[in-house]
This record gives C-alpha cells, structure tokens and sequence, in this order.
C-alpha cells in the first residue's frame, strides 16, 4: 500500500523563543499522537540572537526527524518566517502556529479527524473558534463563529451570515489549502508587524469551500511584554500597521474584483477594522505628523477604490474613529478603550 503524504504543516515562527516554544511544539505533538505519520512542524529559527531557540529548535528536529523540521534563517520577520513556512510545506494543509501561543492538545485532534475526511472534496479552508489566554489576569475569552458560520457541511459564502465586530477570521481561526496559497503567490512582507492581517485577508477571493468546526482550537497568549499587540507597542510601530493597511487595499477593489456580496460585505467589515484601527493609534500617538498621517491613509483609501469608501468613512466606526478636533479626538479614545473593555482585545 502506498504510504499517504503529509496532510498537514505547521509552521512555528520563533524568534527569541526559547522561553515558551517547548509548550507550542508539545501541544501540536500530543494533539497530533494519532497522525504523527501525518503532520509536519517547520519550526522557523528567525534570526533568534538572544537565547538558545536555534538549539532547542535542531534538539526537536533530532527527537522527531520525521515530524519536525528546523530551518534558520537571517531576521526577516514574522511575515519571513510564514513564508519560509509555506515554501517548506508538504502538507496539503497550513497552519501557522506562532511560538508564544499552543493549540488545545483535544480539539487538534478532532480537527485532524475532520480535516483528514474533508481533504478528499479539496476544502480550501477549515475554521475554528479560538482563544484569548490572558494568563497574568487569569481570563479567558473565546471567539466563537456559531450561528455566522453553518456546521456539519461544507459551504460558500453565499452561507455566511453576519460577522460581529469580534468575529473576524484571524490567523489563528483559518487553516488554508496549502496549494490555494501558493496559486495565488502569497508573499507576506519581510520586517513588517501584523502581517497576519494579509494571511487573512488576500487570500479569502480565492476560497470557494469552507467547513466550519465549532471547538476552542487555537489558544492566543496575550499579555506577554513587549507583544506586538501590546497597546503601547501597537502604537509605536503605528507606521507597520499603515504598510499593511495599504497593501490590504492595493490587494484589490472590493466593488469590481469581488463578485460574491456576502464576501465583499465581509472583507469591507475587515478593512473598516484595518482602518480605524490605523485611525485609533495614530490619535494614540505622540508623532508630531500623526494626524496628516491619519488623513493620508483616508485619502490613500479613497484615491485607490472610490466606490468602497463612502461606505467605510461614512459608517459608524469611521465616523467615531476620525471625529474633528481636541473634543473629537478625545471621544474618539474614549469610544476605543470601551469597545476594548466590551470585546477584551489587546
């Protein structure tokens, strides 16, 4: 009988990681002990200088050589590191697993079951729920997709209901077709934070069939100093979330280049996100040139796709998120830290 290939590859991005990599790689191992013929791991040393990751990532390589890979590279970013992830890839599925967070050890091993029966039909994309795990205040918070997404069946957007604010597909909810990826050259940018919002994002027009699971995969360590979605260093590295903003709307014009009406209400839903989010930080922001910036990414928007804009500037966030002057921009704030008091993001 002829042995079947790899069925899915996670890529584990570390740079300094040494200090919590261990747990990231044991869950996917001990949800994975069924289909360890199955499953690879590429864990991805990114340029680590500060401890001893590269070690411990060669040290997995020799435990499990059939299962676990350890490529290094020079420092080129998280965005590097998932591409380095995906040219490695021989699994006919993908997932980036980052090496401060873990996947429930459970419910990998009932998404395996799921995705090992689904890759027959081609499924370009398996969703799960995940999980904020804020340890050092003890809480969790879990994002859940039921009742936007149908379960049991495989569907297409013309399915999908209505995302809540919170229920965007990050990262950490999605599981991609390896193959769908490389058609359509996913390339994310090197030295550039937030990149998972273009994981995410650009690849969604190419997605034709969804299977939605509804278990607590993917467990998101928030709280960790120096994070990069820290608030403080969410405004710091404002100008990275900018780049991505930009390349999100140069990735296509929503009216034109997407024809189905549930995704392209979907992806105006995302981009609103990207762009008070920009917004946000930038009246954060100490930048002697931070409001000409927030203008500029407005007029970058409108410049780029016309049709779409009115309906992002004009709408709810974008008008709480740009009101005018001292007055404005302090209730701008204070709407943003109760809407992060209600959704527990950051």
């Amino acid at each position: 009988m002829q042995k079947e290939g790899k069925l899915i590859s996670f890529a584990v991005p570390c740079y300094n990681a040494a200090a919590y990599m261990d747990r990231c790689v044991e869950s996917i191992l001990n949800g994975s002990r069924n289909f360890l013929d199955r499953i690879e791991i590429i864990i991805v040393n990114d340029g680590s200088n500060a401890d001893d990751t590269a070690a411990k990532a060669d040290a997995w390589q020799e435990r499990y050589p059939a299962v676990i890979r350890a490529i290094h590279q020079e420092n080129g970013g998280h965005g590097e590191a998932v591409n380095t992830g995906l040219a490695n890839a021989t699994g006919a599925y993908f997932k980036v697993v980052d090496a401060d967070d873990w996947l429930d050890e459970e419910a990998l091993t009932l998404a395996l079951v799921r995705l090992k029966w689904l890759a027959a039909s081609d499924l370009d994309m398996l969703i799960t729920n995940y999980v904020y795990e804020k340890l050092d205040e003890g809480k969790r918070t879990t994002i859940r997709y039921a009742g936007v997404l149908p379960e049991g069946r495989i569907f297409g957007w013309d399915d999908v209901g209505t995302f809540q604010p919170q229920q965007n597909l990050l990262m950490h909810a999605v599981i991609y077709r390896t193959q769908l990826l490389r058609d359509i050259n996913l390339k994310l940018p090197a030295h550039t934070f937030y990149v998972d919002n273009i994981f995410v994002y650009v690849p969604l027009p190419s997605v034709k069939s969804l299977f939605f699971l509804d278990i607590d995969l993917y467990r998101y360590y928030i709280g960790r100093e120096g994070q990069s979605v820290n608030e403080a260093t969410m405004v710091k590295r404002v100008d990275q979330q900018l780049r991505v903003t930009r390349i999100m709307i140069d990735a296509f014009h929503l009216r034109h280049d997407v024809d189905n009406a549930r995704l392209r209400k979907y992806l105006i839903h995302y981009l609103t996100m990207m762009m008070t989010v920009c917004s946000i930080f930038l009246r954060l922001s100490e930048l002697p040139d931070a409001e000409e910036q927030r203008r500029d990414i407005w007029a970058y928007l409108k410049q780029h796709d016309p049709t779409v804009y009115p309906k992002i500037r004009g709408g709810m966030l974008g008008i709480g998120a740009n009101l005018p002057g001292h007055t404005g921009r302090a209730l701008s704030l204070t709407g943003y830290r109760l809407a992060r008091k209600i959704f527990r993001f950051n």
